[in-house]
Protein backbone atom coordinates (compact mmCIF):
# COMPACT_ATOMS: atom_id res chain seq x y z
CA UNK A 1 0.00 0.00 0.00
CA UNK A 2 1.45 3.48 -0.97
CA UNK A 3 0.29 5.99 1.51
CA UNK A 4 0.15 10.18 1.07
CA UNK A 5 0.88 11.79 4.11
CA UNK A 6 0.55 15.59 4.71
CA UNK A 7 1.91 16.46 7.75
CA UNK A 8 4.65 18.70 9.47
CA UNK A 9 2.33 18.16 12.89
CA UNK A 10 3.32 16.17 15.85
CA UNK A 11 0.63 13.82 15.40
CA UNK A 12 1.65 13.40 11.58
CA UNK A 13 5.38 12.52 12.70
CA UNK A 14 3.88 10.28 14.78
CA UNK A 15 0.85 8.80 12.45
CA UNK A 16 3.29 8.48 9.80
CA UNK A 17 5.97 6.35 11.46
CA UNK A 18 3.04 4.47 12.93
CA UNK A 19 2.13 3.72 9.47
CA UNK A 20 5.23 2.70 7.51
CA UNK A 21 6.16 0.15 10.60
CA UNK A 22 2.15 -1.24 9.64
CA UNK A 23 4.22 -1.91 6.18
CA UNK A 24 3.24 0.92 3.84
CA UNK A 25 5.14 2.42 1.55
CA UNK A 26 4.93 6.29 3.44
CA UNK A 27 5.40 9.70 1.58
CA UNK A 28 5.24 11.96 3.99
CA UNK A 29 4.80 16.01 2.94
CA UNK A 30 5.61 18.49 4.57
CA UNK A 31 5.96 22.65 4.03
CA UNK A 32 9.02 23.67 5.40
CA UNK A 33 12.77 22.52 5.62
CA UNK A 34 11.89 22.59 9.83
CA UNK A 35 8.89 20.38 9.08
CA UNK A 36 11.24 18.12 7.28
CA UNK A 37 13.76 18.49 9.74
CA UNK A 38 11.65 17.49 12.61
CA UNK A 39 10.11 14.42 10.46
CA UNK A 40 13.66 13.08 10.50
CA UNK A 41 14.27 9.81 9.11
CA UNK A 42 12.71 6.40 9.39
CA UNK A 43 12.51 3.39 7.05
CA UNK A 44 10.05 3.00 4.82
CA UNK A 45 9.28 6.55 4.64
CA UNK A 46 10.38 9.01 2.47
CA UNK A 47 9.89 12.89 3.06
CA UNK A 48 9.32 15.81 0.71
CA UNK A 49 9.71 19.11 1.32
CA UNK A 50 8.15 22.78 -0.16
CA UNK A 51 4.78 24.00 -0.37
CA UNK A 52 2.35 22.60 -2.86
CA UNK A 53 -0.61 24.14 -5.57
CA UNK A 54 -3.22 21.71 -5.55
CA UNK A 55 -2.46 20.52 -8.89
CA UNK A 56 0.96 19.20 -7.60
CA UNK A 57 -0.69 17.87 -4.84
CA UNK A 58 -3.33 15.72 -7.41
CA UNK A 59 0.22 14.95 -9.53
CA UNK A 60 1.82 13.84 -6.19
CA UNK A 61 -0.92 11.54 -5.34
CA UNK A 62 -1.04 9.42 -8.50
CA UNK A 63 -0.54 6.06 -7.64
CA UNK A 64 -1.40 6.49 -4.05
CA UNK A 65 -4.05 4.04 -2.48
CA UNK A 66 -4.58 6.48 1.00
CA UNK A 67 -4.19 10.18 1.68
CA UNK A 68 -4.06 10.98 5.15
CA UNK A 69 -4.05 15.07 6.26
CA UNK A 70 -2.50 15.99 9.34
CA UNK A 71 -1.90 19.47 9.09
CA UNK A 72 -2.29 21.73 11.32
CA UNK A 73 -6.42 22.18 12.94
CA UNK A 74 -6.01 25.65 11.74
CA UNK A 75 -4.58 25.74 7.89
CA UNK A 76 -7.89 25.79 6.47
CA UNK A 77 -6.71 26.39 3.42
CA UNK A 78 -3.82 23.69 2.83
CA UNK A 79 -7.14 20.75 3.91
CA UNK A 80 -9.07 22.57 1.16
CA UNK A 81 -7.16 21.69 -1.46
CA UNK A 82 -5.63 18.41 -0.30
CA UNK A 83 -9.00 17.19 -0.36
CA UNK A 84 -9.36 18.98 -3.98
CA UNK A 85 -6.36 17.01 -4.63
CA UNK A 86 -7.89 13.86 -3.51
CA UNK A 87 -10.81 13.78 -5.79
CA UNK A 88 -9.05 14.70 -8.93
CA UNK A 89 -6.68 11.87 -8.43
CA UNK A 90 -9.60 9.65 -7.05
CA UNK A 91 -7.37 8.64 -3.67
CA UNK A 92 -9.13 7.84 -0.46
CA UNK A 93 -9.06 11.24 2.00
CA UNK A 94 -8.81 10.54 5.70
CA UNK A 95 -8.63 13.80 8.08
CA UNK A 96 -6.45 13.13 11.47
CA UNK A 97 -7.85 15.34 14.00
CA UNK A 98 -6.09 16.64 16.93
CA UNK A 99 -8.14 16.44 20.21
CA UNK A 100 -9.48 20.08 21.73
CA UNK A 101 -8.10 21.06 25.20
CA UNK A 102 -10.40 22.09 27.83
CA UNK A 103 -10.37 25.92 27.61
CA UNK A 104 -9.72 27.71 31.27
CA UNK A 105 -12.75 29.17 32.94
CA UNK A 106 -12.40 33.26 32.39
CA UNK A 107 -11.18 32.45 28.88
CA UNK A 108 -12.14 34.91 26.28
CA UNK A 109 -12.81 33.29 23.18
CA UNK A 110 -12.52 34.79 19.74
CA UNK A 111 -13.33 33.65 16.09
CA UNK A 112 -10.29 34.49 14.10
CA UNK A 113 -7.36 37.35 14.39
CA UNK A 114 -9.13 40.05 13.35
CA UNK A 115 -11.70 39.45 16.34
CA UNK A 116 -8.89 39.50 18.64
CA UNK A 117 -7.67 42.90 17.14
CA UNK A 118 -11.41 44.38 18.02
CA UNK A 119 -11.06 42.89 21.47
CA UNK A 120 -7.54 44.78 22.34
CA UNK A 121 -8.49 47.91 20.97
CA UNK A 122 -10.06 49.59 24.09
CA UNK A 123 -7.34 47.79 26.29
CA UNK A 124 -3.94 48.57 27.35
CA UNK A 125 -0.74 46.42 27.95
CA UNK A 126 1.87 43.97 26.88
CA UNK A 127 0.30 41.05 23.96
CA UNK A 128 2.09 37.44 23.75
CA UNK A 129 1.35 36.61 20.71
CA UNK A 130 1.94 32.58 20.25
CA UNK A 131 -0.47 32.71 16.99
CA UNK A 132 2.27 32.20 14.60
CA UNK A 133 4.01 34.81 12.11
CA UNK A 134 1.52 34.15 9.21
CA UNK A 135 -1.10 36.03 11.63
CA UNK A 136 0.97 39.10 12.41
CA UNK A 137 -0.16 41.15 9.21
CA UNK A 138 -3.68 41.16 11.11
CA UNK A 139 -2.05 42.22 14.94
CA UNK A 140 0.21 44.79 12.92
CA UNK A 141 -3.00 47.71 13.03
CA UNK A 142 -2.24 47.45 17.16
CA UNK A 143 0.92 49.39 18.29
CA UNK A 144 3.65 47.50 17.65
CA UNK A 145 5.55 48.32 21.05
CA UNK A 146 2.69 46.29 22.55
CA UNK A 147 3.20 43.06 20.56
CA UNK A 148 5.41 40.42 22.03
CA UNK A 149 5.47 37.63 19.07
CA UNK A 150 6.64 34.60 19.48
CA UNK A 151 7.72 32.58 16.33
CA UNK A 152 9.89 30.08 14.59
CA UNK A 153 13.47 30.95 14.34
CA UNK A 154 13.95 31.31 10.83
CA UNK A 155 14.36 34.11 8.13
CA UNK A 156 10.83 34.01 7.28
CA UNK A 157 9.96 34.45 10.92
CA UNK A 158 11.47 37.41 12.00
CA UNK A 159 10.81 39.16 8.19
CA UNK A 160 7.08 38.45 9.21
CA UNK A 161 7.92 40.41 12.26
CA UNK A 162 10.09 43.04 10.30
CA UNK A 163 7.17 43.66 8.16
CA UNK A 164 4.69 44.28 11.17
CA UNK A 165 7.23 46.77 12.60
CA UNK A 166 7.63 44.93 15.54
CA UNK A 167 11.13 46.40 17.69
CA UNK A 168 13.24 43.78 17.38
CA UNK A 169 13.59 43.47 21.65
CA UNK A 170 9.85 41.94 21.47
CA UNK A 171 10.95 39.20 19.23
CA UNK A 172 10.99 35.96 20.73
CA UNK A 173 12.59 33.45 17.94
CA UNK A 174 11.92 29.89 19.71
CA UNK A 175 11.14 26.64 18.28
CA UNK A 176 8.75 24.62 21.08
CA UNK A 177 7.95 22.86 23.02
CA UNK A 178 7.14 25.31 25.90
CA UNK A 179 7.08 24.26 29.39
CA UNK A 180 5.05 26.14 31.55
CA UNK A 181 8.15 27.38 33.49
CA UNK A 182 9.64 28.52 30.35
CA UNK A 183 5.76 30.24 29.51
CA UNK A 184 5.78 31.97 33.01
CA UNK A 185 9.42 33.03 32.66
CA UNK A 186 8.67 34.85 29.68
CA UNK A 187 5.25 36.53 30.76
CA UNK A 188 6.96 37.83 33.78
CA UNK A 189 9.94 38.83 31.94
CA UNK A 190 8.01 40.88 29.39
CA UNK A 191 5.54 42.23 31.54
CA UNK A 192 2.81 40.53 29.67
CA UNK A 193 -0.82 40.86 30.23
CA UNK A 194 -2.53 38.96 27.72
CA UNK A 195 -1.76 36.13 26.01
CA UNK A 196 -3.37 35.24 22.70
CA UNK A 197 -3.20 31.62 21.26
CA UNK A 198 -4.81 28.91 19.20
CA UNK A 199 -6.04 25.77 20.52
CA UNK A 200 -3.31 23.63 19.77
CA UNK A 201 -4.44 20.85 22.18
CA UNK A 202 -1.48 18.78 23.80
CA UNK A 203 0.94 18.66 20.90
CA UNK A 204 0.61 22.45 20.22
CA UNK A 205 1.31 23.09 24.30
CA UNK A 206 -1.92 24.45 25.10
CA UNK A 207 -2.18 23.65 28.63
CA UNK A 208 1.34 24.75 29.63
CA UNK A 209 0.53 28.25 27.87
CA UNK A 210 -3.20 28.39 30.12
CA UNK A 211 -1.38 26.99 33.42
CA UNK A 212 1.09 30.12 32.82
CA UNK A 213 -1.35 32.55 31.91
CA UNK A 214 -3.40 31.72 35.30
CA UNK A 215 -0.53 31.55 37.53
CA UNK A 216 0.83 35.01 36.35
CA UNK A 217 -2.41 36.56 36.05
CA UNK A 218 -2.48 36.95 32.86
CA UNK A 219 -6.14 37.33 30.48
CA UNK A 220 -5.91 33.92 28.33
CA UNK A 221 -7.01 34.89 24.43
CA UNK A 222 -8.32 31.66 22.40
CA UNK A 223 -8.60 31.98 18.45
CA UNK A 224 -11.51 29.52 18.29
CA UNK A 225 -10.72 26.34 16.00
CA UNK A 226 -12.73 25.64 12.88
CA UNK A 227 -15.34 23.15 12.67
CA UNK A 228 -14.01 20.11 10.71
CA UNK A 229 -14.92 16.45 10.85
CA UNK A 230 -12.27 13.57 10.97
CA UNK A 231 -11.23 10.49 12.81
CA UNK A 232 -8.44 9.61 15.61
CA UNK A 233 -5.47 8.07 14.63
CA UNK A 234 -5.91 4.77 15.55
CA UNK A 235 -9.10 4.57 13.33
CA UNK A 236 -7.36 5.97 10.40
CA UNK A 237 -4.45 2.77 11.29
CA UNK A 238 -7.57 -0.12 11.61
CA UNK A 239 -8.57 1.40 8.09
CA UNK A 240 -4.86 0.85 7.05
CA UNK A 241 -4.20 -2.31 8.31
CA UNK A 242 -7.48 -3.46 6.21
CA UNK A 243 -6.21 -2.01 2.91
CA UNK A 244 -2.32 -3.99 4.08
CA UNK A 245 -4.02 -7.54 3.82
Amino acid sequence: MKAVVFGGTTEGRVFSRQLAELGAEVLVSVATPLGAEEQGSTPGLTVRCGRLEPAKMTALLQGADLCVDATHPYAVEATKNIRLACAAAGVEYRRLLRAQSPLPEGSVCVDDAASAVKYFADTSGNILLATGAKELPVFAALRPERLFPRVLPTAEGIAACEAADIPHKNIIAMQGPFSKELNLALMRQFNIRYLVTKDGGAAGGFAEKAEAAQEAGVQLVVIRRPAEAGETAETILTRCREMLK
